[in-house]
């Protein structure tokens, strides 16, 4: 279950944006409202979680029909050549695969006697099937293709098939009157009052919006640079990420959870600039070590961010907490990050005639120096705010 949720994800998201560039001719902005509709799903997901799964339906069947569906509008969406009609058929199918991510991690948690222990054992699956996503299309050279979006479609609909014969996992509001804030954790909210939550809440909101230059335009620039399989190569990230995850609770008790935020941030800075200043000859190493950081980008960030959340948040309130992180994350700093890095990247993109060809040039240094900067002044207003925090 938890290698086909991440599998499908992997196949067809990382190289759209090379896909709709190289296969369809779209405009850099249109690329970035394309990929803003996972960011939207987002949004939209803890709606339909604690409206469905959490009150009328077994988690299971409810992923069975979401995946099934997600399918479908996967085979109609590699059909699509209008960027209105392709931002549209996105959205609905972010409506339906989102809520599959916490649907997937409760089927996890309802079968575990000890999640910490076990869970980890089997969410390192979702890494490795969007690992194995990224060698695939890279060996078979399809990211200019629309044939990763029908892999991701058909992967869809066997999970779903297969969520059928997963353990039974009841409905847990079963009875009980889900609110609008039990589902968007507006009880969090009480928590922003304590200074070091409001500062956390603030600085993830912030770095996502950099962040989105990475997931929508990093495949794209690799390829515009004649990095070959790019797909492939940047399934290192995930590799890494496995490696830190392995190696966070010996920084964990040795930094803090605060350093261990900074050191994060500062990963997507570096990033950034490695990617800006690299080259595909002799300075190719920048681009692969730019790569790599994905581990500490993401552990030391996300994942320690969401250890910290745990801990702050009162056990009543820990589930919707994370609900709440996520919705500022992947939600609202992820739409404003999409549709942000489509208009600088449109920006920096002109054209020019070779011969009778007309071509676009985009001046990828300085797009990647757009999100290093942003990155770095939230890195330092992140600091500062931490400093004065202990001061206080």
């Amino acid at each position: 279950m938890m290698f086909l949720q991440f599998f499908i994800w992997g196949a067809w998201f990382v190289t759209l944006g090379t896909y709709l560039s190289k296969g369809l001719n779209f405009e850099p902005e249109q690329i970035g409202r394309a990929y803003s509709t996972m960011s939207w799903g987002a949004v939209i997901a803890p709606f339909i979680a604690g409206m469905i799964a959490d009150r009328f339906f077994a988690a299971q069947k409810v992923m069975a029909f979401m995946h099934i569906c997600g399918g479908f509008i996967l085979f109609y969406a590699s059909t699509i050549e209008n960027s209105t009609t392709l931002f549209w058929v996105l959205i609905a199918y972010a409506i339906f695969y989102n809520p599959t991510l916490s649907l997937a991690n409760a089927i996890s948690f309802n079968q575990m006697s000890s999640p910490e222990k076990q869970f980890p054992l089997i969410r390192v699956f979702g890494t490795l099937g969007w690992i194995v996503a990224g060698l695939l299309i890279g060996f078979l050279k399809l990211e200019a293709q629309s044939l990763p979006i029908i892999i991701a479609g058909g992967s869809s609909i066997l999970l779903g098939l297969l969520s059928f014969f997963l353990p039974d996992t009841p409905p847990k509001s079963l009875g009980h009157k889900v609110t609008i804030s039990d589902m968007l954790g507006l009880e969090t909210l009480k928590l922003l009052k304590q200074r070091s939550f409001a500062v956390f809440v603030i600085g993830s909101l912030l770095i996502c919006i950099p962040l989105a230059f990475y997931y929508n335009f990093a495949n794209m620039f690799l390829n515009d640079v004649g990095v070959s399989n790019a797909a492939g190569k940047m399934t290192m990230g995930q590799m890494s990420e496995i490696c830190f995850m392995v190696v966070m609770p010996f920084f964990f008790v040795r930094l803090g959870v605060k350093k261990m935020l900074l050191i994060g941030m500062s990963a997507w800075v570096a990033r950034y600039a490695l990617f800006a200043f690299g080259s595909p000859d002799s300075l190719v190493w920048m681009y692969y070590l730019g790569i790599l950081l994905h581990g500490i980008c993401y552990d030391f960030f996300f994942v320690t961010g969401q250890i910290y959340v745990d801990n702050a948040a009162p056990k009543a309130i820990q589930a919707q907490a994370q609900g709440f992180i996520a919705f500022i994350t992947y939600g609202v700093g992820m739409v404003i990050g999409a549709n942000l890095s489509g208009e600088v990247v449109q920006h920096f993109t002109s054209t020019v005639e070779a011969g009778a060809v007309v071509e676009q040039v985009i001046q990828w240094q300085k797009i990647w120096l757009t999100p290093a900067l942003i990155a770095g002044f939230i890195l330092i207003l992140f600091a500062a705010l931490f400093k004065d925090e202990a001061k206080s």
